[in-house]
């Protein structure tokens, strides 16, 4: 046989080769994760949910979920083991990176309209607020009722015609 018939052939073994051995290494790095787990430490499971290590079994892992929530998971089913920062971002929303003396965002515009909160609140409970929709009914009510004298003719529809 030619040298360059076997040649795709060795070329796809050696790729199979690399990723099994890729696969095999990722895999010895997640036991050794799990292995490493200590009660106290936060975890994020294969399914998405963030808890704090209670116990550490053999096979099995004691997670408290909630003040007085524990669940037994499979040490298989632990995604990540996170550090004690990241853990607080994400669960308690804690950022250590955050100064106390950094500029707060409002949640509302009420600090930006450079008027005082009293004085405005008192504003709106004595005044309602006119938005000129109140002339418009009234004139679109005049317009629609017939004077006096009159009677009254009933409204038109899509079938009626305007001849009489």
């Amino acid at each position: 046989m030619n040298t360059l018939t076997l040649l795709p052939f060795i070329v796809l073994i050696g790729a199979m080769f690399l990723m099994t051995r890729s696969a095999k290494r990722k895999q010895s790095q997640a036991a050794q994760m799990r292995n490493e787990m200590q009660p106290g430490t936060g975890v994020r499971t294969i399914g998405g949910m963030y808890a704090t290590v209670k116990e550490v079994s053999e096979d099995t892992v004691l997670l408290d979920a909630a003040p007085g929530v524990h669940l037994i998971f499979a040490k298989n089913s632990i995604g990540a083991v996170l550090s004690d920062d990241e853990y607080n971002r994400i669960v308690h929303g804690i950022d250590p990176d955050l100064k106390d003396d950094d500029a707060v965002v409002p949640d509302d515009a009420s600090s930006l309209t450079g008027t005082d909160e009293s004085a405005a609140d008192d504003a709106s409970v004595d005044q309602p607020i006119d938005l000129g929709k109140k002339d418009v009914d009234a004139q679109d009510d005049a317009a629609d009722e017939p004077a006096a004298g009159e009677a009254a003719e009933p409204k038109k529809t899509d079938g009626e015609s305007d001849a009489k």
